[in-house]
């Protein structure tokens, strides 16, 4: 199958508020840039649709969707509800698609998984909402679209999913749904001590479950390192039948929401050398605060799934859709002025060095590990 993005219009015009690190466009920059470098034509192209509340209580709680969908309508929640549910709190705060756009992520993937049936590759940026637990919104997600990814998968035939999660953050709720499932494999790096605090070295899980956790200024090298010694061999010693890949940018350098060091050479890295050990591929956005690192990434990871690289220097009218963005870090402050770079490239320099301290030491512990689990 000819690789396919899937993607939706709501993403352009919805927010999470002029506040939330989540007010920043991301999924519609991938598809403008896209197709500005004639990357995305229509026939690589399918509108999401929308899951519905029934599909959605596969996972989550009947409760938890109809609070759900009563604060979008409402617009507003009561006491109890923020309590029982986290709806309505600085993190997950009520905004006008705050149902629609989380279900139209699930309508994605599910949508990717079907599309899947019989092999091939789908990127859905707007995918990746990982923290999401089952009767509550949680770290900026509603609703838990990688959950339903490998759910359906395995309804399409997909017996065995390897799951890698390469966000500046720990994937709890994908590891709370999968952590006894002998036919899910789940590896995850992630940055130490950041929210939300889960997935140490120690926290190894019930079923198979690979956490890395990373020290600050974890940069391209180590990353490379980690590829080639737990994220690669794992995948390839569990034989899936699907990988679904969540590609959050948050642990790229410019990131104001990890103090990780990576370029977007890393996820880029990760990508190639994941998407030949299955015949199904599924590639997820995730988290991603900076409007142009998160971009650049996403786009440039869809250029590497369809077979193109990355130009040297951006054509005029890719150019233009990078230097109509605009960001301030905090919310009502200066906007930002993006360096040249991330308007005239999509490939960031490599970012490498000296073994960052730590890093090899718990790759040891894990591979060790891993030889005694394949």
């Amino acid at each position: 199958m000819t690789p396919l993005l899937i993607g939706s219009e709501i993403y352009r015009g919805s927010s999470y508020g002029p506040w939330h690190p989540l007010r920043i466009p991301r999924v519609s920059t991938v598809m403008d840039l896209a197709r500005a470098l004639g990357w995305l034509p229509p026939d690589r192209y399918r509108a999401s649709p929308r899951a519905k509340a029934s599909a959605l209580t596969v996972w989550h709680t009947p409760a938890y969707v109809a609070a759900l969908e009563r604060a979008e309508a409402a617009q507003a929640v009561d006491e109890a509800t923020r309590a029982r549910h986290a709806l309505g709190t600085p993190s997950n705060p009520v905004f006008p698609e705050m149902f629609r756009r989380p279900a139209t992520g699930v309508g994605g993937v599910m949508l990717a998984a079907e599309l899947l049936r019989d092999g091939g590759a789908v990127h859905v940026p707007g995918g990746g909402t990982h923290h999401a637990l089952p009767d509550r919104a949680n770290g900026f997600c509603y609703l838990n679209d990688p959950v339903f990814a490998i759910l359906a998968l395995k309804a399409q035939g997909a017996r065995r999913v390897a799951y890698v999660d390469i966000d500046a953050h720990h994937c709890d709720g994908v590891e709370h749904a999968f952590a006894s499932d002998p036919d899910t494999l789940l590896v995850s790096t992630h940055e130490e001590g950041r929210w939300p605090r889960t997935g140490t070295l120690a926290d190894r899980g019930i079923g198979n479950a690979f956490n890395l956790p990373l020290p600050r200024g974890f940069h391209d090298d180590d990353m490379a390192r980690v590829r080639d010694a737990l994220i690669l061999p794992a995948v390839a010693a569990f034989r899936p039948d699907a990988v679904v890949l969540q590609s959050g940018s948050d642990a790229i350098l410019e990131d104001p929401q990890s103090r990780l060091a990576l370029s977007n050479n890393a996820h880029a890295g990760v990508l190639a050398g994941l998407r030949p050990l299955a015949p199904r591929f599924l590639l997820l956005g995730g988290g991603g605060y900076n409007p142009w690192s998160v971009g650049r990434c996403w786009t440039r990871l869809w250029g590497t799934l369809a077979g193109h690289e990355a130009p040297d220097r951006l054509p005029p009218e890719a150019e233009a859709v990078l230097r109509a963005l605009r960001w301030d870090r905090r919310g009502g402050g200066r906007p930002v002025t993006p360096p040249e770079p991330w308007v005239t490239t999509l490939a960031d320099p490599w970012r490498g060095g000296p073994p960052t301290e730590g890093v090899a030491e718990r790759l040891r512990d894990l591979s060790d590990r891993l030889r005694a689990w394949a």
